[in-house]
């Protein structure tokens, strides 16, 4: 998701991406088969072709997400670029996706691997603290053995499929889309919108382009497209096959319909032998298919080994997403959206704070709702929420390199997923309030943080025990051969931003303090000097502090004039600088109509090859970019993240 000068390696290639996107995107196969048959029995086939048809065009956008975004294009990066609010929200929804995801997978895992209704809630539980306290030791090779068991798990699928050969003519003769009352034009959109949770796993491969071999838009297909055709392909053999299981192949009435719509059950309630398909769908058609072919012996444990294959890889699924929630609370956290303890690692380099919110939040889900058609309801709202403003994001970012068409295409998806986000948050009022719950305590604690760091940033740097002159005078700084930045010294803040900057470009920072005179103020022999100056010792004095601190070379210049400007654009010249950071005008329209914007004017005759960037007070907005340097722009982005 962020983009860092020590980035590791770009040795993923597309055949080891592909099987870890498998193990986001094809896990959903899991549950969705079973679900779809659940709310639309023998009508599930023509869903899942519809919810084919809107996956292809989903993975065919995010391959341009991919492209544009080389060192990482998840939903935070995209709408970070228009706005810091609309990242933090697109991030929110994915955890609310991650928190599901883990709910939902840990639970489904024990249902696979045959653990009764009783102990189920308890033990999922407990594995997903247990995969924590893994995690907090710093476990090393869950990325290698989430490959093993995706890649066996793919093997075991294919196994599967040619299984179910024999039953496709049986299942394709029942497929209809008139049944069980579901025919007007709302009920049968309602009923797509419920496996649209088949979309999950999609923004994994965004966040993957950071570590993908260059170059990366061609990486991103070969990776996207096979693990579609597999997702593709054997969801409808699968789905098919499922309408041919002896007790499910007179069906007419969805199950949903009769127990929930026409008995008034909870969905946890309905008979066992509807939750057998709706919750272990893959396992129930590996059983029948291999005993239908081998024998009631082998299909029993060809059963057992299938629930325990796919009940591994839902465990790698919960890991995936604990640490997945664990990187997106450190993100925001390292860009001050949530409170600086997130970004605190332990002994192990893991985040601890972030860990134990990623396995409480799943684990308190599951106390309060363990049913797998209830989770799923829940699920959606982030996947869609984050792949909407993903798309959207991308669509609106008018710098990004995107084709007409291809931006006109993903307008009309983030249009259609935005209608889908809709359509659940008016259907699905628990989704709703589960996502509001998440958001709304995301968006208040970041209120609270970004409250309390603007009064940090408005109250000056203690002065030094021996004064602010000592900072400046102490081992004057020889610039070094790299990067120049010049910072028109003026608060903690901006001094902070600078010398962040010039951290991440190597750089060496030039601070200069300009003290304006007035003739008047001028006594014949007494021009001002920065030791009469407390003011422009504080100024330059923070710098230096927070320059030593970060470790990066430091030059304060103090001078005296009556032309800000003109000093300003001098010393930036003279020192080579190719970037000038500037503080955005408080002055009222009024008083720079009549004293002048100083800012405007530095724009107006700033030379080639400098960049001018201004940022308003507070330490979380982005710097502007007011006039782009044409030699820097290889090079820098006012737009990086640390």
């Amino acid at each position: 998701m962020l983009v860092s000068d020590n980035r590791p390696p770009r040795n993923l290639k597309w055949y080891h991406a592909g099987p870890l996107l498998f193990g986001d995107w094809g896990t959903s196969r899991l549950y969705v088969l079973g679900l779809a048959f659940y709310y639309t029995a023998h009508a599930s086939v023509l869903y899942l072709a519809a919810m084919s048809l809107i996956m292809a065009a989903i993975a065919w956008a995010y391959t341009v997400v991919c492209r544009c975004f080389p060192d990482g294009g998840g939903v935070y990066s995209a709408a970070r670029r228009l706005s810091p609010t609309l990242a933090v929200l697109g991030a929110t929804l994915l955890l609310c996706d991650y928190i599901v995801t883990a709910a939902l997978s840990g639970i489904e895992a024990f249902h696979y691997l045959g653990v009764g209704e009783s102990k189920v809630v308890i033990i999922s539980v407990a594995t997903i603290f247990l995969i924590g306290v893994v995690n907090w030791l710093g476990a090393r090779n869950a990325g290698r053995m989430a490959l093993v068991i995706a890649v066996v798990s793919i093997a075991l699928s294919a196994v599967i499929a040619l299984l179910c050969l024999p039953w496709l003519r049986s299942g394709i003769s029942r497929v209809s889309l008139h049944g069980g009352g579901q025919t007007s034009p709302w009920q049968m959109w309602e009923s797509l919108v419920r496996i649209v949770l088949a979309l999950s796993g999609l923004e994994a491969v965004a966040n993957m382009t950071g570590l993908m071999k260059a170059p990366v838009a061609k990486t991103a297909k070969r990776t996207i497209w096979p693990v579609l055709c597999e997702v593709v392909l054997l969801n409808l053999i699968f789905g098919i096959a499922l309408s041919a299981m002896p007790g499910l192949k007179d069906q007419v009435e969805p199950d949903w319909v009769r127990y929930e719509i026409r008995e008034r059950m909870a969905p946890e309630n309905v008979p066992q032998e509807v939750k057998e398909y709706r919750d272990t769908a893959m396992r129930l058609i590996a059983t029948e298919t291999a005993t239908r072919q081998f024998g009631d012996r082998t299909g029993h444990v060809f059963g057992i080994v299938t629930g325990v294959i796919f009940g591994l890889l839902l465990l790698s699924a919960v890991n995936t997403a604990v640490m997945a929630m664990v990187s997106v609370q450190y993100s925001l956290a390292q860009d001050g959206e949530l409170p600086r303890v997130a970004t605190r690692l332990n002994y192990s380099g893991v985040p601890w704070a972030p860990l134990v919110i990623a396995c409480a939040a799943p684990a308190v889900l599951l106390m309060v709702v363990a049913d797998v058609k209830s989770l799923g309801e829940l699920y959606a709202i982030g996947v869609v929420g984050a792949i909407s403003i993903n798309l959207f994001s991308c669509a609106a970012n008018r710098k990004l390199e995107i084709g007409r068409y291809e931006r006109t295409g993903l307008w009309v998806l983030a249009g259609l997923m935005g209608a889908i986000g809709l359509t659940i948050v008016v259907a699905k009022p628990n989704a709703t309030i589960f996502a509001g719950v998440i958001v709304s305590a995301v968006l208040v604690t970041r209120f609270f943080v970004r409250l309390r760091a603007r009064r940090i940033a408005a109250s000056p740097l203690p002065e030094p025990t021996l004064g602010w002159l000592a900072q400046l005078r102490d081992q004057p700084t020889v610039p070094g051969p790299g990067p120049r930045i010049m910072l028109a010294a003026r608060g903690r803040d901006q001094a902070a931003y600078a010398v962040d900057l010039a951290r991440r470009r190597k750089a060496t920072l030039f601070a200069i303090y300009v003290r304006t005179l007035r003739l008047m103020d001028v006594v014949p022999g007494q021009v001002p000097k920065i030791e009469d100056d407390p003011e422009g010792q504080a100024a330059l004095g923070t710098a230096a502090i927070l320059a030593r601190e970060a470790n990066v070379p430091f030059v304060p210049i103090y001078v005296t004039s009556s032309d800000v400007v003109s000093e300003i654009l001098d010393y930036t010249v003279t020192f080579g600088c190719d970037v000038l950071i500037m503080g955005k005008s408080q002055r009222t329209p009024f008083s720079r109509a009549v004293i002048g914007d100083v800012v405007a004017r530095v724009a107006e005759n700033l030379p080639e090859g400098v960049s001018l960037l201004t940022r308003a007070p507070g330490p979380f907005e982005h710097a502007e970019e007011v006039k782009p340097a044409a030699k820097a722009a290889e090079s820098f982005s006012p737009d990086q993240e640390s």
